[in-house]
C-alpha cells in the first residue's frame, strides 16, 4: 500500500467501480478501498443471514424463509431502462459479458385508486385510459413533436427552446392537462416529483424519449417493459466494474479500514490515505459520502422497505414489476417507487416475491406510515425491512483540494441519477466530458 497512484478510490459502490474502471482502462493507476468485506457498498446484495444481521441485530432468519444461499437481496433496488446511460457504459467497456440480465414483466403505475399497465409505445399510449379522450389528440402532437425534432432544423421547434423554456411551458404551449402531464413527467420521464417542470424542458424530453426508444426494442423483443435487471441481485454491478479495473491498472484492497485522509495543512489538497501504518499516496481521491463526513451536507433523507412475500403482488401478477405512485395520487410531494423480484431474477427462492418499497421522507414521523399507500398495494407480507437513510451531497465540487465526493442513491428505481453523478465526476476530475470508447480487446 505505500505506494504512489494517480487515484485513490475509497469505497465500491457502483458510482465509485463505474469511475475505477472507466479511469483505469484510460491507463490511470488505481487503488481502490473498502472498509467493508464485501463489494457494493449501499448498493450491495445481501444473502439471508446478512438481512437480518444488518435489520433485526443478527437474529437468525426463520427457517421457513428456506435456504441463505437462495437469497440475492438488493439493499437499494434499481432497475435498467435499455437505451439508459448506464446500459450504454456495460456495452462499450466490455462488462456486460460479466453479466447477464433477465428483463421485468411489467411497469405499472397508480392513478385515481387503480393500477394501470404503463404503455409501452406512443401508439398504445393514446389508447391507455391513462390519457384522456380530449387529451389524445394533444398528446399525439405532442409524441410527434419529440419524434420529429432536428436539433439544426428550427422549423421542427414549434418556436420552443428545450434548453430554455421550461418544462411547464411544454406542456402549455400543447394544451396538456395535470393527468397527461403526470403521466409523461412520472411514469415516463421518471421524475420524482413536480420540480422538474421548473426547469429547461430539455432533461425531461430527453427522457420521454429515450423510455420510447427503450420501450420500442422491448417489443421488437417481444417483451412488455423496457426495464432491465442483472440476475442475482445488482450487487453484482459493482463487482463488473471492478473486474474491469483490476484486469487493467486497478488494486482492490477490501477489509482495510481507512484511518485518515492526509491533506496539505497549506491549502487542503489531498495527498493520501492512512490505514493504520501505511500510507497510499496520489493526486486525487474519489470516494462516497461515508468516507468524508465534514466535507458533505444532508439534503434528505430516504424511506425504503424491503418486503418478502409469498405471493406476487395482486395488481401485477407477475414474476416482476415496478409500480409507481405518482405524488398527485398519494397527497405527497415526492413519488413512491415499487419494484418486485422472483426466484426468475435469482434474488429468491420459488415461491417468494421480494418487493421494495422508496420514496424522500417527507415527515420526521413513523417511516411506515409515508409508504402505506405503497405497502396496501403488495397483499400479505411475511417480512418486513425498513429503513431510513440521510441523503448527502458535497459541499464542493472538489476541483480545488482534487477530493471528489459522490452523491448518495435517491429513491428512484432507475439508475439515471447515479450515471449522471459519474458523468459529473468525471469531468470535474479530468476536465473533459466522457465520451464512451469501444474497450480494447484483452486476455483476462
Amino acid at each position: 500500500m505505500d505506494e504512489e497512484y494517480d487515484v485513490i478510490i475509497l469505497g465500491t459502490g457502483l458510482t465509485e467501480c463505474m469511475l475505477s474502471g472507466i479511469l483505469a482502462v484510460e491507463g490511470k493507476k488505481v487503488l481502490h478501498i473498502d472498509r467493508n468485506d464485501f463489494y457494493g457498498g449501499e448498493c450491495a446484495s445481501l444473502n439471508l443471514t446478512q438481512l437480518y444481521q444488518r435489520f433485526r441485530n443478527g437474529a437468525s432468519p426463520p427457517e421457513a424463509l428456506g435456504r441463505d444461499r437462495d437469497y440475492n437481496i438488493d439493499l437499494i433496488p434499481k432497475f435498467l431502462m435499455e437505451g439508459e446511460g448506464l446500459v450504454k457504459v456495460l456495452v462499450y467497456t466490455d462488462v456486460v459479458r460479466y453479466l447477464e440480465f433477465n428483463a421485468i414483466a411489467t411497469s405499472m403505475v397508480l392513478c385515481q385508486g387503480s393500477i394501470y399497465k404503463v404503455p409501452s409505445t406512443a401508439a398504445e399510449a393514446l389508447s391507455s385510459s391513462l390519457v384522456g379522450l380530449l387529451q389524445k389528440p394533444r398528446a399525439r402532437t405532442f409524441f410527434n413533436f419529440l419524434k420529429n425534432w432536428k436539433e439544426d432544423d428550427p422549423k421542427t421547434h414549434e418556436g420552443l427552446d428545450l434548453n430554455r423554456d421550461t418544462m411547464a411551458k411544454v406542456y402549455s404551449s400543447f394544451s396538456l392537462n395535470d393527468d397527461t402531464q403526470e403521466f409523461i413527467g412520472h411514469a415516463m420521464a421518471l421524475q420524482l416529483d413536480d420540480k422538474y417542470k421548473a426547469r429547461p424542458a430539455r432533461e425531461t424530453c430527453d427522457r420521454v424519449i429515450m423510455y420510447a426508444n427503450s420501450a420500442a426494442r422491448a417489443m421488437e423483443g417481444k417483451r412488455d417493459s423496457p426495464y432491465i435487471y442483472p440476475l442475482f441481485g445488482l450487487g453484482d454491478l459493482p463487482q463488473a466494474f471492478a473486474r474491469l479495473s483490476a484486469v487493467y491498472t486497478g488494486t482492490f484492497m477490501l477489509n482495510t479500514p481507512v484511518d485518515e485522509i492526509v491533506c496539505a495543512p497549506e491549502d487542503g489538497s489531498f495527498v493520501g490515505v492512512r490505514s493504520g501504518d501505511q500510507v497510499a499516496k496520489a493526486k486525487i481521491v474519489i470516494g462516497d459520502p461515508s468516507y468524508f463526513t465534514s466535507q458533505v451536507r444532508k439534503i434528505g433523507r430516504v424511506i425504503r422497505a424491503i418486503c418478502i412475500l409469498r405471493s406476487p403482488i395482486p395488481s401485477a401478477k407477475a414474476d416482476s414489476a415496478q409500480i409507481i405512485l405518482p405524488q398527485r395520487q398519494t397527497g405527497r410531494e415526492h413519488d413512491i417507487y415499487i419494484t418486485c423480484l422472483s426466484e426468475a431474477q435469482k434474488i429468491c427462492p420459488k415461491g417468494c416475491w421480494i418487493a421494495s418499497v422508496s420514496t424522500i421522507a417527507e415527515t420526521s414521523g413513523d417511516p411506515k406510515n409515508e409508504i402505506a399507500a405503497a405497502l396496501k398495494l403488495l397483499g400479505p407480507i411475511e417480512q418486513i425491512f425498513v429503513s431510513d437513510s440521510d441523503v448527502f451531497e458535497p459541499l464542493s465540487d472538489g476541483t480545488k483540494t482534487n477530493v471528489f465526493i459522490s452523491r448518495s442513491y435517491d429513491a428512484t428505481s432507475h439508475f439515471e441519477t447515479v450515471y449522471e453523478d459519474v458523468k459529473d465526476l468525471y469531468r470535474r476530475i479530468t476536465g473533459k466530458d466522457l465520451v464512451l470508447q469501444k474497450r480494447p480487446p484483452t486476455t483476462e
